[in-house]
């Protein structure tokens, strides 16, 4: 199917600077009902792999002989519809029905309390640990401590920037590829024009803003018209993607492409531009490109305001149970699991890039 991004197991190099996905439990302008479900399914990437999905078969829980396996997840917060989402699918995957006793710390987007967290998991003695790290760097000294007590770490959602000797194994989306989805379909659908693009970020230091920034500028940096005007963290929330907005609408006047790092974002955006009679969508003045793709999400794009939103599934813990069965069995797993991300434009668009928007599109979504 066109639009579907590179899917596969790669060799997880020494920083991944793309996965993560934003997240927020906060409204969208007028709109949808919201939806955190998520079942256990995907799981993100990192760069050079093989074009191979990643599944994550069902199996038997993996506590043969009754007791439950333990595992800490250290979340990122709940920034947004995503992080709901993949929360949900967390805990929902390791309940104790299916053979797991789940240790949840939401860290409200606080790296020094996510640290700790890892440390009290590993005092806790957990049979495994999952981290969405709020930011790359700064995780050598905690992940050398979870090795030394000899708990598995896995990295999931985001990157870190340590040797992934210190680490079990990562998985989630390939930021970077995102980032390349979101410009290569702005090329096709600007067809030669010029773009005075504003940029609203996700969280500094997140593997996600530096995978989807990088990305998405590796195809600017191959059309000579484009100009990114500004760029500035709008922190996953939509009250900093209208924050942003608000300050760049004081700035600017010439903008045609706002590019919001995640939904949230840009419901905060529109938000902005709604307040100072500024047209977006298909049939207005400014083309708007989103991350995440959740349901509020599409239903924008359904609705032709949302011009183009590239996904990062976050139903990723289905391929985190997958690595621990297998370590119960004593089987090897690979170092990186990529997650299949596609990407979605509003009706009446056809694109090499992307899935054209429709109800029953929308209607098919597990989030």
């Amino acid at each position: 199917m066109l639009g579907l991004l590179n899917v596969g197991s790669v060799a997880f190099s020494t920083y991944l600077p793309l996965i993560l996905c934003g997240n927020a439990a906060e409204e969208a302008p007028a709109s949808t009902t919201e939806e955190a479900e998520a079942p256990a399914e995907e799981a993100p990437a990192e760069e050079e792999a093989p074009a191979e999905e990643a599944e994550a078969p069902a199996e038997e829980a993996p506590a043969a002989d009754g007791e439950l396996v333990s595992v800490g997840f250290a979340q990122v917060g709940h920034e947004s519809d995503w992080r709901a989402a993949n929360t949900k699918n967390y805990q929902d995957t390791f309940s104790a029905e299916n053979g797991y006793e789940l240790s949840f710390v939401d860290c409200d987007n606080d790296h020094a309390v996510q640290i700790e967290t890892v440390r009290g998991f590993i005092e806790q003695e957990l049979d495994y640990i999952c981290i969405a790290p709020i930011q790359s760097a700064g995780w050598d000294t905690v992940l050398q401590e979870a090795q030394d007590a000899g708990i598995p770490v896995l990295i999931v959602d985001r990157a870190v920037d340590a040797a992934d000797t210190l680490y079990t194994t990562a998985l989630g989306c390939d930021m970077v590829a995102e980032g390349e989805a979101a410009g290569n379909w702005l090329a096709e659908y600007l067809d030669g024009k010029d773009a005075n693009i504003l940029v609203i970020e996700g969280s500094v230091g997140a593997s996600a803003t530096l995978g989807r920034t990088e990305g998405f500028n590796n195809i600017v940096a191959q059309n000579s018209n484009w100009k990114v005007l500004d760029s500035q963290s709008g922190d996953f929330t939509q009250a900093g993607g209208q924050e942003v907005m608000e300050s760049f609408i004081k700035s600017y006047s010439d903008f045609n492409v706002v590019v919001c790092q995640n939904d949230n974002e840009a419901y905060g955006a529109m938000d902005a531009m709604d307040a100072a009679g500024i047209t977006y969508g298909v049939d207005g003045d400014v083309t708007i490109i989103s991350f995440d793709a959740t349901h509020d999400g599409l239903q924008y794009t359904l609705d032709g305001k949302i011009t183009c939103n590239v996904e990062c599934n976050p139903l990723q813990a289905g391929f985190a149970e997958e690595v621990i069965k297998k370590l119960e069995a004593g089987e090897t797993v690979d170092k990186w699991t990529l997650v299949k991300d596609e990407a979605f434009v509003a009706p009446g668009i056809e694109s090499q890039y992307a899935v054209t928007m429709s109800q029953e599109v929308l209607d098919g979504r597990a989030y």
